[in-house]
């Protein structure tokens, strides 16, 4: 190979490596599920925190 060939291989390379990793990606199933999981730990982790200072709030009551 010529040095200009090896060249001309090594722009368009590059230039392919830079187009690709320039394109947005997008989401797939499984992150459109991990993140409806995410949410809805997110969700149950409120109600329990709101369950325990309910449970406190009764605990706190009963003692008086």
């Amino acid at each position: 190979m010529k040095h200009g060939d090896k060249m001309m291989i090594a722009a368009m390379t590059s230039a392919l490596i830079l187009g690709l990793s320039g394109c947005p990606q997008k989401e797939g199933p499984a992150e459109k599920a991990g993140k409806s999981v995410d949410k809805a730990m997110d969700k149950a982790g409120e109600q329990m925190e709101q369950a325990g200072k309910s449970v406190q709030d009764a605990a706190k009551g009963d003692k008086k």
